[in-house]
């Protein structure tokens, strides 16, 4: 039986942050199934950096399938969970079925790894005060704002926590998070 590793996404995530642990994850040897709202065809997004722009742009980016909604996942399936950025966590975050999730990942002391914006839902979830977790710099207010210390790095580690910046922070952010995965549950 595989190891199962789950991505919680939505519409207008950042198509390198979903897609880039995905297909490395897959490399690794893992079962990677991505979660969504609802099953559907998902629109990603590509966020750019543009001289002269107070903030990243934003275009339309890869079309995946979500392989399964929120309601259908049973997080006890999952040896980790991986939360990308772009504009996803901001309508995502209210989701009960995603915080329940969330919370399951925690309390297990299972991996997560997040990227961006995805502290916005591992703040809700309730599961962010008191760690250590970077994030796309914008949000350091609301990281501090959840009792979390905000730190700005590549690849920040709190226990099971891997974090990061933004797709730039990739090679740092996944290598760091496939050496806590390998520790806790390897795919072989």
């Amino acid at each position: 039986m595989a190891v199962k590793v789950l991505i919680v996404t939505g519409d207008a995530a950042e198509s390198l942050e979903v897609l880039y642990p995905y297909q490395r994850l897959l490399e690794e040897g893992y079962q990677v199934d991505i979660a969504a709202p609802q099953r559907k065809k998902l629109q990603f997004v590509v966020h750019d950096f543009v001289e002269g722009f107070d903030t990243y742009t934003e275009k339309p980016g890869y079309t995946w399938p979500a392989d399964l909604a929120f309601a259908e996942v049973d997080p006890s399936e999952y040896v980790a969970l991986v939360i990308p950025g772009g504009r996803a966590p901001e309508y995502l975050r209210n989701d009960p079925e995603l915080q329940r999730i969330t919370r399951h990942f925690f309390e297990a002391e299972k991996p997560v790894a997040q990227i961006c914006h995805g502290p916005q839902i591992t703040a809700t979830a309730g599961v962010l005060a008191g760690r250590t977790t970077a994030a796309y710099p914008a949000l350091e207010p609301d990281v501090q704002a959840a009792g979390a210390t905000f730190r700005d790095g590549e690849a920040v580690v709190d226990g099971v926590l891997v974090s990061a910046r933004a797709w730039p922070d990739h090679p740092g952010w996944l290598r760091a998070f496939v050496e806590v995965l390998r520790s806790k549950a390897p795919a072989k």
